[in-house]
């Protein structure tokens, strides 16, 4: 995770944009130089964030954070536009030729500190039909810091995100960021997901990530990685060597 501080125009920043994408380039040099085989953009310090679309600035910010990024490290390279700006995701990463977009609810509706939101996967394909993009769509399931409007079977949840949804992979997370995933929750998925691969999008360390690579297909981590274990810290490169020394162990 390339955790992004708070841009120009949230509550809570403190650098101008160039001081921004240094921090985020010097994230991604640690992690790329340490052996991490991608990465994800994310504008984290924006709290309280929109639930769905977020202003034009936060778009033009993030997609020059985004071309910086992939000017200085050539691996793969996905958005996510917190807290469910999917468009905007795709549109990003349509401008920075990512791989890939993160969508925390793709399908569905669940309850949220932002209020009910509302899964737009029928908006969210056809946009990407509409800019000829190849963008690949992560999504979470039973996504952190949400609870669902009508508790229903994650394996039911899964499939109607692939097969009616079109997601191409899953996240399965923990309750909040930092959270632990439950290896059985990634079991469930799994089966469930048919061909979309399956990643454990939360809670995994160093300790914990050889025995979640045996269920899941890969992992995003971000907190375990940083100075401390704190999420807005910057990247540790300790850190980094033991995790991907665990991952080929």
């Amino acid at each position: 995770m390339l955790h992004v501080p708070a841009l120009p125009g949230s509550p809570q920043n403190s650098f101008d944009l160039d001081a921004i994408i240094e921090w985020v380039l010097k994230d991604a040099r640690m992690l790329a130089s340490g052996g991490i085989g991608g990465l994800i953009i994310e504008n984290f310090g924006d709290v309280p964030f929109y639930p769905q679309r977020v202003p034009a600035h936060t778009v033009a910010f993030m997609t020059a954070i985004g071309r910086e990024v992939r000017r200085e490290v050539s691996l793969p390279l996905g958005i996510n536009i917190l807290r469910n700006d999917a468009e905007s995701a795709i549109a990003v990463a349509a401008a920075v030729s990512a791989q890939f977009i993160r969508v925390n609810i793709h399908t569905g509706a669940r309850l949220t500190d932002q209020g009910l939101i509302e899964g737009t996967a029928h908006e969210t394909l056809r946009y990407r039909r509409l800019l000829g993009s190849e963008v690949k769509i992560f999504a979470d399931v039973d996504v952190k810091h949400s609870a669902p409007v009508a508790a229903r079977p994650l394996q039911v949840e899964v499939e109607e995100l692939v097969s009616r949804g079109g997601a191409d992979a899953v996240i399965v997370t923990g309750a909040a960021t930092g959270k632990t995933t439950a290896l059985d929750d990634l079991k469930t998925v799994k089966k469930a997901a048919g061909n979309a691969r399956v990643f454990a999008g939360s809670g995994v360390d160093a300790k914990s990530v050889g025995e979640v690579l045996k269920v899941a297909d890969g992992v995003i981590v971000g907190t375990a990685l940083k100075r401390d274990g704190v999420t807005t810290n910057p990247v540790d490169p300790d850190r980094v060597r033991a995790f991907v020394q665990a991952t080929q162990s």
